[in-house]
This record gives structure tokens, sequence and C-alpha cells, in this order.
């Protein structure tokens, strides 16, 4: 979605404040690239939205606390400068492959480890039978320090069980499978959507609220095609920019 079609894009009767909604359609304008620099007046954004200048002046001192947004004294509003990286989804999408040459360094941590049995879902994806036991893995992966993504990963859990401490180890998924014998793997299919983030995610990434994420299903498979890892990553919206490189 563009900057240009958020235009006048408030629903006064969607039970979200106004100020929240135009918080959320300017921080999108921004990652689409349509404001620079410095933001436009409050009298244009209150013509922009149709709402009144207070409203307005909310959103923006929103974003200012988010820090995506400085408030200069006789200047107006700046847009702060953030890194932003582009990651590919490729048929072999590796996360630090991917961020290669963007960033010193990449590195992935476990932050919850549960087994679950298989729903519906689930079994279809991974080629399982329903309710057989599956590990799941809480990622967060970093770049320079800064928390880009957020994935829950299932693995077969008779077939992984080695995998948590893999990748506690290893600081990677790649090398992880590495270590418990698959030396490659492909991206079967990815569906992406863009949502706000929830409670969750926010502190994960440490994201504020009204902050939009871009969620990537996702099976990888090995390179015959049997299904090995079934992911949801939801990538910080204003931090990456996914560039597809594969039919999907």
């Amino acid at each position: 979605m563009s900057g240009k079609k958020l235009s006048g894009a408030v629903e006064r009767r969607s039970g979200v404040a106004l100020w929240r909604q135009i918080a959320d359609a300017i921080r999108q304008s921004i990652a689409d690239g349509e404001f620079e620099g410095m933001m436009p007046g409050e009298i244009a954004l209150a013509a922009r939205f149709g709402v009144n200048r207070h409203t307005v002046r909310a959103a923006i001192a929103a974003l200012v606390e988010e820090g995506l947004l400085d408030s200069v004294q006789g200047r107006g509003t700046l847009i702060r400068r953030q890194t932003r990286f582009t990651f590919p989804i490729t048929r072999r999408t590796r996360f630090s492959e991917g961020l290669a040459g963007q960033s010193s360094s990449r590195d992935i941590r476990l932050v919850a480890e549960e087994r679950i049995e298989a729903d519906s879902m689930l079994a279809s994806a991974l080629g399982v039978e329903l309710g057989v036991e599956l590990l799941r893995l809480t990622l967060v992966s970093r770049a320079d320090g800064t928390p880009v993504s957020t994935s829950i990963n299932h693995f077969d859990a008779a077939r992984f069980a080695g995998m948590a401490a893999a990748v506690r180890d290893t600081g990677s998924i790649t090398r992880a499978y590495a270590e418990l014998g698959v030396t490659d793997y492909i991206r079967l299919t990815t569906e992406l959507t863009a949502r706000l983030a929830d409670e969750r995610e926010r502190l994960l990434l440490e994201l504020k609220p009204g902050a939009v994420v871009m969620e990537a299903r996702a099976v990888n498979a090995t390179p015959d095609g049997a299904p090995i890892q079934y992911a949801v990553t939801c990538f910080a919206a204003d931090r990456v920019t996914l560039k597809l490189d594969m039919p999907v």
C-alpha cells in the first residue's frame, strides 16, 4: 500500500482513535518513501486527513515518542533516518547470507521452546500425521544488534529433537540443520501479508503500539521436496524491505 493511497484514509466509525489511524498512515507513507526529510506542516496534514490540527498534533507526538520523528524548534518535524535492510526471499533463503554486506553482525536467538501436537494445518504443511509431536521454536533475528524479525518455527520433534540446542550453539538455522545432517534445503512456498504487530511481536522486536509487520508464512523442504520446517516470520516493516527473487 502506497502513501498516496492512504491520503484521507481515516474511518470515523472504526473504533480506532483518529490520531492513531493518522499516525499509522504517516508511518506507512514514510516507509513507502513518500515523506522524506521534513514532514508537511500540521495544516497540510489536517487537510489531507480531514481532521483538526489537534488530532494531527497527537499523531505527530506519538511518532516523536516512538522515535520515528523529531520535533525541531523553529523548523518543524524531521523524519529520523533509520537503517533499512533489504532481505531477499529466494529459493534458498538464508538470514545471514541475505543480509551479508548490509550489516557487520547477524545472529538468531532462541527465546522459547515447546512441544505441541500437530493440528490439521501443521500436519498438512509438514506432511506428517495429525497429532504427531512437533518442536516449536520462537526465534528473534538481529542485524547490528537491532531486532529485524521474529519467527515461530515448527519441526518434526522425532527427526529434529536436537534443533533447539543446535540453534543455541550456532546462532543459525542453516548451521543447526548442518549439525543435524541436513546439508541443503529450499523454500517450497511463501505467503506474504502486512498487518499490525501484536503485543508479543512488539515486545520481541522492540516496537511501539501501531507498528506494522510483514508476515511471511513459509515451508522449507529438502531439495527433493520433502517438507522439514513450517515458519511464520514477522519482519519489522520500518526496518526491512522484502525482495522477492522467486515465484511465490
